[in-house]
């Protein structure tokens, strides 16, 4: 299918990655992007910490409205390579799930790349979903009723705290993964060079987070497409993108997720691009996405 008219436009006021920047370069210009998502005004928020591995952990508490938890929680892992994003880039995007699920929503600023390589994320990020357990009904969740999600890096992280919380022993209804990255090994990043579907993100920008990244391309917390065993782990809903680097890994971990007899539900949209859940403003194709994810929310959590 053609890209998107409406990405199309969009990607005219936006110049390509620039892979000879800084990551404090690349934090400024991606910072210009976050009003193409405003989010709903009428969502309480409230920032908090979290005790992490390292030190607190910056998070932000999302409620429907005034005087409504509703009965579930959804942990959630922003986007940006490992290394871009915050609270802020997000804010919207977390708004637009509390306000159409019904669900509250637990926004997790874990520590970024390359200052805090791999594994630093991870384990924030799995901090912060042990304590969303433990603290349950303090947010809003009836006990139990969680689930976990995240847009590229950060549907990493929610694919692989999911694997995390099948071991412990920590109860899920949802895994959430919009484009994650699944697979950040070196013949990935051959056959995403070979088959180059980037628009906006692009396979040498892919390659430019993931060396600021510095994972160990074997281990499953930067890879679970290499987990040996995906069974048992939470229901999955997985959305990936025509025009996305990551589309192929994507489609590959949910057909992994179904073979492993996990439930899934999993859509490639036509036409769309890599970061469209954060496009609302602009992208009015971008609302089928959220849609999904807030119909999936509301039927996994009850709320």
């Amino acid at each position: 299918m053609p890209l998107d008219p409406d990405v199309a436009t969009m990607l005219e006021q936006f110049p390509p990655f620039d892979t000879s920047q800084s990551a404090e370069a690349a934090r400024v210009a991606g910072r210009a992007r976050q009003a193409l998502r405003s989010g709903d005004p009428h969502v309480q928020a409230a920032d908090l910490t979290i005790p992490g591995p390292a030190g607190a952990i910056r998070a932000r508490h999302y409620v429907p409205s005034a005087g409504n938890l509703g009965r579930g929680l959804l942990v959630y892992y922003h986007g940006g390579g490992f290394v871009l994003g915050d609270l802020e880039s997000h804010d919207g995007i977390c708004r637009d799930l509390a306000a159409c699920s019904d669900a509250a929503v637990l926004a997790v600023d874990y520590r970024l790349a390359p200052e805090h390589p791999f594994p630093a994320g991870v384990e924030d990020a799995w901090a912060a979903l042990a304590w969303a357990h433990e603290q349950a009904g303090a947010l809003g969740a009836e006990p139990g009723n969680l689930a976990v999600g995240g847009d590229s890096a950060g549907g990493n992280f929610a694919a692989v705290v999911a694997l995390m919380a099948r071991d412990a022993g920590v109860p899920l209804r949802l895994q959430l993964l919009v484009y994650p990255v699944t697979d950040g090994t070196e013949e990935r990043r051959a056959v995403r060079a070979g088959d180059d579907a980037g628009v906006f993100l692009t396979t040498a920008a892919m390659d430019w987070f993931e060396g600021h990244y510095r994972a160990d391309r074997g281990d499953w917390r930067a890879s679970p497409l290499l987990a040996e065993d995906l069974t048992g782990v939470a229901p999955a809903v997985v959305l990936t993108c025509e025009y996305d680097p990551l589309r192929a890994e994507g489609d590959e971990y949910a057909q992994r997720l179904s073979a492993s007899g996990v439930p899934v539900t999993h859509r490639s949209y036509p036409g769309l691009v890599h970061g469209v859940l954060g496009m609302g403003a602009v992208v009015p194709a971008a609302q089928a996405l959220m849609d999904e994810c807030c119909t999936a929310l509301r039927t996994a959590l009850g709320a």
